[in-house]
């Protein structure tokens, strides 16, 4: 069974190539992309295995996987690295994300049209064998499916209130809030500027 971690053979041998680096350094690797335009950007999400990670975490990965790649030289061209956390309403890319995270809000989207649709909203139910559970409305009411894995092309959590507040509640018991900052932040945000239009 694959994952949604990587979803092209660039970004699988990238993913082979990052994820013990990361992974080495106490944390998971999420996702991996590899993006085209005039000059390529490689995104990388990762996180601590119990949620939670900082600017100071993103940069150590960024210069430890910046020092693999230079190493194994896998993307010709000249390209941006970018290592972020997952965010709030983070990517599902492993079938054991599904179990974490059940009982919240997701969106999830199949490769192949499954009874019509490919695109599906509902509850996670957590997983039987190799199949994601969702709770949908289908005819009224609420039905239960199972999605196999391999059939899911992208899966992600959904920005609810429950959602916010699980994460902030897991950030405050890991110790990575720091309530005095959200104090600051908020007197910083008084500027004299004048909001334009178009904002």
């Amino acid at each position: 069974m694959s994952d949604l971690i990587a979803k092209t053979a660039i970004d699988r041998r990238l993913a082979g190539i990052v994820g013990p680096v990361i992974e080495g350094l106490g944390f998971e690797l999420v996702r991996i992309r590899l993006m085209g335009g005039n000059t390529k950007t490689l995104q990388i999400m990762a996180d601590r295995p119990d949620g939670g990670i900082d600017v100071e975490d993103c940069a150590v990965i960024s210069t430890a996987v910046s020092a693999a790649l230079d190493v194994e030289d896998p993307i010709e061209d000249a390209y941006n690295l970018e290592v972020s956390s997952p965010g709030i309403d983070r990517p599902l890319t492993r079938l054991k994300d599904f179990d974490v995270w059940e009982g919240y809000e997701a969106r999830i989207e199949t490769s192949e049209q499954i009874d019509g649709r490919k695109r599906f909203k509902g509850i996670l139910r957590g997983t039987e064998g190799d199949e994601a559970l969702i709770e949908i409305e289908a005819g009224g009411e609420q039905v239960v499916i199972g999605l196999n894995f391999d059939l899911l092309a992208d899966a992600k959590l959904i920005l609810t209130d429950e959602l916010i507040a699980e994460m902030l509640r897991q950030r405050k018991e890991a110790g990575t809030i720091d309530e005095a900052a959200f104090d600051e932040i908020e007197t910083d945000t008084d500027t004299d500027q004048e909001p334009s239009e178009e904002d």
